[in-house]
């Protein structure tokens, strides 16, 4: 029997990502529950820190989503050595092929 050694842990994978939302929101409600208790209001701080923590793991998913999109788009352009053109500046060079086959 070969073994083979464990793929290491990226955090990138969805597993990942999911893993920091929950973890991320639970931790946020536990210190809501903290701070509701010692001041005796009940949800009012529970819920902000929800809503704190929810809207900070989406801002942290779209920038880590949109550095992703700029280091693949970077990559292609040093395989390929050009930018493509967008369906304007295509349809100006004429180079879109808009006959039917």
């Amino acid at each position: 029997m070969k073994l083979t050694p464990r793929k290491p842990i990226n955090s990138n994978d969805s597993l990942g990502r999911g893993m920091d939302l929950a973890l991320v929101t639970l931790v946020f409600v536990g210190l809501g529950w903290l701070v509701d208790n010692w001041l005796g209001t009940k949800p009012v701080f529970i819920i902000g820190f929800v809503v704190f923590a929810l809207v900070g793991q989406f801002v942290k998913m779209w920038y880590d989503y949109d550095g992703a999109m700029q280091r693949h788009e970077a990559e292609r352009v040093a395989r390929h050595g050009s930018r493509p053109m967008d369906g304007a500046a295509a349809d100006a060079a004429g180079t879109v092929d808009r006959s039917i086959a």
